[in-house]
């Protein structure tokens, strides 16, 4: 009797949290996110450009998404985004209640790490990017370099954060296949600490996206006081405000070389991607998706932006998630070529 008595409660447990789990996700998006906050977990330290994107952009998107929940803003850099990416896969909670703001070299980390991780690019529900990406070899004018033929025959000092980062990968391509002369130093930590290695002199250089020097970043006030010059875009297609500045690619004829400079490339194209662990909720997906997009592309989002930077460039969650498919359908000899390049040696 007692055992029975015992099962008929342990069954009446069970059923009670089966059933509350049911109705917690039965709720609409809507009547979800009025009663939960929103945490965005940022992949870098604060100060840096994926911070700045991030808080400029959550009073907008909170407008937009259903319920309208209160959205904690929190940094968790490390690994160039890999700590932020891996926590996603094996904590994060699978009810929408966080999300995600990695970096773009995440999308293909996985394919090139010489370890395993435990993160796959494919299977996280990517909702959208904030912007398209072109980083620039920028170099302080004392150093006297005025073309990408100057860096093939002086040595030239670049920060970097981590071995991983484009600010590392970038210069190590074209050491290798390009010719340049680039002296790395990694090890910095983040763009504020790069920036003030500039103006004291200790590098010469550092690769920086387009919205640094036009925009929010650090080295604006550089730039614009003719102290950096820009020698080449590093992207897949120009930047509109460098029309006169080479692209990469007009660097070499080697086909090999240019598909591996546009696997390397390719994350540019979604460069602040936002994303949602595996497991979530379809129909908080699909509410997570359309409200990124409906505030990335609110005119009042892109006004702000325009204040203080460049206009977003926002593509869609699918359209990620097609830059992803086309990374890890790349060739296996493409890939291997990639590895040296963005792993330190061992």
């Amino acid at each position: 009797m007692k055992q029975s008595v015992f099962a008929r409660m342990l069954g009446l447990a069970v059923c009670a949290t089966v059933t509350c789990a049911s109705l917690a996700t039965a709720q609409t998006p809507e009547e979800f996110y009025s009663k939960h906050d929103l945490t965005l977990v940022v992949g870098a330290a604060a100060g840096g450009g994926a911070d700045f994107y991030a808080r400029q952009f959550v009073p907008f998107w909170k407008k937009h998404i259903p319920g309208q929940p209160n959205i904690i803003v929190k940094n968790f850099g490390g690994a160039s985004g890999l700590k932020a990416a891996m926590q996603m896969s094996a904590l994060a909670p699978k009810d929408g209640s966080q999300v995600f703001m990695l970096l773009r070299n995440n999308l293909y980390d996985p394919l090139v790490s010489q370890t395993p991780l435990d993160f796959n690019a494919e299977k996280v529900n990517w909702l959208g990017s904030l912007n398209k990406e072109t980083y620039t070899v920028a170099v302080m004018t004392r150093a006297g370099v005025n073309s990408f033929d100057d860096l093939r025959t002086k040595t030239i000092k670049m920060g970097a954060t981590s071995y991983s980062n484009a600010n590392n990968v970038l210069p190590q391509l074209m050491n290798k296949y390009f010719g340049t002369k680039f002296n790395i130093i990694t090890g910095y930590k983040g763009a504020a600490a790069m920036a003030l290695a500039l103006e004291q002199g200790e590098i010469d250089g550092r690769m920086l996206p387009v919205d640094n020097l036009t925009g929010y970043g650090n080295e604006a006030p550089l730039y614009k006081a003719g102290k950096i010059k820009v020698i080449v875009q590093t992207a897949v297609k120009k930047n509109p405000l460098f029309p006169d500045v080479p692209l990469l690619f007009d660097f070499t004829k080697d086909a090999k070389v240019k598909t591996l400079t546009d696997f390397i490339l390719a994350p540019m194209e979604a460069g602040r991607p936002f994303a949602a662990p595996e497991g979530i909720p379809a129909d908080r997906l699909a509410a997570l998706r359309k409200s990124f997009i409906e505030a990335a592309t609110d005119p009042d989002y892109i006004a702000a932006m325009e204040k203080v930077t460049n206009a977003p460039e926002p593509i869609s969650g699918e359209e990620v998630q097609a830059i992803v498919k086309k990374l890890y359908s790349a060739p296996k000899d493409i890939i291997d070529l990639a590895k040296p390049l963005m792993n330190p040696p061992s």
